[in-house]
């Protein structure tokens, strides 16, 4: 996948694209915050995974994004594919999982087909969205190249076997000569998982903490010195703790609307100076009796 030279000035040929944190079925917030963003007819919309789950309106959030085609671009984070995990009897819901409206709706297998389809990573325009995180290894070729191994087996006949084979924080480390299922395991846990590494890129799944949370040894994942995405802007959820984090060649989304705290909207222009954040308060977005 080559990116586009378009300029980053909006033209109705290639509008901004306009890439929203985990809604994680906060819907009611995101359609505020869409409004208030008020992006041109025709703007790509991004979202950086989990869109469903703990939200009080998991099925109404998902249903929101299907209506709108090719223009929502997700990427699969760590609670979309826990959905598919338990749809599959693979993993048992958990405490303040909102997700069994979903499983219940009478097109179920529609909407979990939909959910299964969609890509790992999306890369244009000099942008990288991931859910979690890249280890340092890897440059955007290697990781549009992971990620479409992933995104096949998940894709494929065997996908149930694929998910079931994916849970665990071993291996670690990325390799090129791992293989098979452990291969898709390590991308799955880098790009849907994982927050903090060494320098070495061995990840830590210990901590779910902000940055003072480091287990020892690590840091976060993007501060890794010699990171090799480094030349490209991330955009990337996952990470509560850690907040809203905008440079110049990162962009993290994450503000924490289901844990009452903000949804965030970047306009993802290629200047940094042109980008332009949105956000909603997202008191209430929770579940009742969630944890």
């Amino acid at each position: 996948m080559t990116p586009s030279t378009a300029p980053s000035s909006a033209s109705p040929q290639h509008p901004i694209p306009l890439a929203f944190g985990d809604l994680q079925g906060c819907r009611t917030p995101f359609q505020r915050l869409l409004a208030k963003a008020a992006p041109p007819v025709g703007t790509p919309l991004w979202f950086a995974g989990d869109l469903i789950n703990r939200g009080a309106e998991s099925l109404a959030t998902l249903r929101d994004i299907i209506a709108m085609g090719d223009l929502a671009v997700p990427v699969l984070g760590n609670h979309d594919l826990h959905l598919l995990s338990v749809s599959a009897g693979i993993r048992k819901s958990k405490k303040g999982d909102t997700i069994d409206d979903i499983l219940a709706a009478p097109d179920a297998a529609d909407l979990l087909e939909w959910v299964r389809h969609r890509p790992i990573a999306h890369y244009e325009n000099g942008m990288l969205m991931v859910h979690a995180g890249v280890v340092p290894q890897w440059d955007v070729a290697i990781t549009l190249e992971l990620a479409d191994e992933l995104q096949r087996a998940l894709r494929g006949p065997n996908w149930k076997e694929t998910l079931a084979g994916l849970y665990g924080n071993e291996p670690n480390v990325w390799s090129p000569n791992l293989k098979g299922i452990e291969r898709l395991r390590v991308t799955c846990s880098a790009l849907t998982r994982m927050r903090f590494c060494n320098a070495e890129g061995v990840m830590d799944f210990s901590s779910s903490g902000g940055l003072n949370a480091a287990p020892p040894g690590s840091m976060a994942w993007f501060d890794a010195p010699s990171r090799k995405t480094a030349d490209v802007t991330v955009v990337f959820g996952h990470w509560a703790a850690l907040g809203l984090l905008l440079r110049d060649n990162l962009i993290g989304l994450d503000s924490g609307c289901v844990w009452g705290a903000k949804l965030s909207a970047v306009r993802l222009a290629q200047n940094p100076s042109e980008r332009t954040l949105t956000q909603v308060e997202c008191e209430n977005c929770r579940a009742s009796g969630g944890n």
